[in-house]
């Protein structure tokens, strides 16, 4: 939770899922659920900070212009950006910026959590397995992996927005509007 909040820790959750899963795999899934509650928890705290202190600066920069479509594109296809980030393992993005941007604009917490807890649950499921599997060699093999683990999140990037692109369009032939909002 504390690291969700934006305080890092060393080492990182990822690590201690997968050094907890290594150690006794009986607790592997409950390090998982830990993990996963946690991070949920600790990324509402910080949504909903930006949520009070964010929205009324950048409504005042979004309302018009450029600013409008940024808004517009986020509340549309942000949460993809919170989403990949948050399922991939052990590739350092940026998820706090995107936290703070679905605060700020105004996503419902509700979505927010669903979409954040969508991608935690498999991210923590997979390294308590793969901690269970491979024990204390399991980060090295995540390290190895890199460019891989990199490809399956900008590939999952592309489904999902081409999926979003989709409901949106299909969304826009029945009602006939083109407001991405």
């Amino acid at each position: 939770m504390i690291d969700s909040t934006g305080i890092p820790m060393v080492g990182g959750v990822d690590a201690m899922v997968v050094l907890v899963s290594a150690l006794d795999s009986s607790q592997a899934y409950w390090a998982a659920a830990a993990a996963i509650v946690g991070s949920v928890a600790g990324s509402l705290v910080l949504f909903y900070i930006a949520r009070k202190g964010g929205e009324a600066y950048l409504l005042r920069y979004t309302a018009s212009g450029r600013g409008a479509k940024l808004r517009a594109w986020f509340l549309e296809y942000g949460l993809l950006t919170v989403f990949v980030p948050a399922v991939v393992p052990v590739i350092p993005m940026p998820l706090k910026i995107f936290v703070l941007s679905a605060g700020a604009l105004g996503v419902r917490p509700m979505t927010f959590a669903l979409v954040l807890a969508g991608a935690r649950i498999p991210r923590y499921i997979f390294l308590a397995w793969l901690g269970t599997k491979l024990g204390k060699d399991s980060l090295p093999y995540l390290r190895h992996h890199i460019w891989e683990l990199l490809g399956l999140a900008l590939g999952l990037f592309v489904v999902l927005y081409l999926g979003v692109r989709l409901v949106h369009a299909r969304r826009v032939s029945k009602s006939g509007s083109t407001d991405l909002v």
